[in-house]
Formats: C-alpha cells, sequence, structure tokens
C-alpha cells in the first residue's frame, strides 16, 4: 500500500467544492442561501466517496447563518443530484454542511491586533511629542538662563 498524499483524493476535493461552488452560487434558488454571503472553505470527502463534510461560511448575523444552514439542508438531494449529473465520480456523496466561522474570527482577531498596535503608536506619538515639547522648554530656559547672565 502507498501511503502519503493521494493526489487523486485532493482533485476530488477540489472538483466537488468547484461545482458545489457553482450549483450554490447559480442554480440554488432558496431565498434563505444568499450566493454572494456564501462560501464554502473546506471540503472533505472520504476515501470511498461515500460522504462529504462541507464547511460553510457567511456573512452576516447567527439568523442569516442558520437560515442559510437549514436551506442548504433542504436543498441537499437536488445538490446531490446536481453534484452526480456534472462530476462522474463512482459514488455521489452524502453531503454534511457545516458552519465554520474562521473567517469571522480571523477578522476580529484582526481588528483586536490593529487596536493593540494603533494603541502602541498612539501612546509612541505622545512620547515623542512630549519629548519634543520637554526640549523646547529646556531650550527657552536655557535661553532665559543666558539672557540674565548677560
Amino acid at each position: 500500500m502507498r501511503k502519503g498524499n493521494n493526489y487523486r483524493g485532493g482533485r476530488t476535493n477540489s472538483d466537488v467544492q468547484r461545482v458545489l461552488s457553482h450549483i450554490i452560487m447559480y442554480d440554488l434558488k432558496d431565498p434563505r442561501i444568499d450566493p454572494v454571503r456564501t462560501t464554502i472553505t473546506k471540503l472533505e470527502v472520504t476515501k470511498d466517496l461515500k460522504y462529504c463534510k462541507v464547511y460553510i461560511s457567511v456573512l452576516g448575523d447567527s439568523d442569516r447563518k442558520n437560515d442559510c444552514i437549514k436551506g442548504l439542508e433542504s436543498a441537499k438531494g437536488f445538490i446531490r443530484r446536481e453534484l452526480a449529473a456534472k462530476l462522474n465520480l463512482r459514488n455521489t456523496p452524502e453531503l454534511t454542511f457545516t458552519l465554520d466561522n474562521s473567517i469571522e474570527y480571523g477578522v476580529e482577531m484582526a481588528k483586536k491586533i490593529d487596536d493593540i498596535l494603533g494603541s502602541s503608536e498612539d501612546s509612541e506619538e505622545a512620547e515623542a511629542e512630549s519629548d519634543v515639547e520637554d526640549d523646547e522648554a529646556d531650550e527657552e530656559k536655557e535661553e532665559m538662563s543666558d539672557s540674565e547672565e548677560e
């Protein structure tokens, strides 16, 4: 038996993801599924092609996300039939849709990092401004003391 990465498995995953994205974007007419806000982030097809776990990311609030998943679950039979028609696979996998929040998590973490970096830059700018003001005050004191000595 050959171990390691299976090229066919990776190619199957990418083919199924490409066709599934097309089906969601153009073929589904369910109003709960907004094709512009729905993205397939990851897809895993088992080696025997019986099951497929689809990770979906939906932009919007939690109600919109739940509605989209419910819409995809109700259209599962249609999606599977279209998948079988467009892909020549030995078996058409049974689809399981899972909500993926990794994109939103990444955006949230990026905002937090920007806030931290922004606050540290603000404090550095404030320190630099106070240093400039201190230097100017010191120069004025020196000028005053020089003028008094004369």
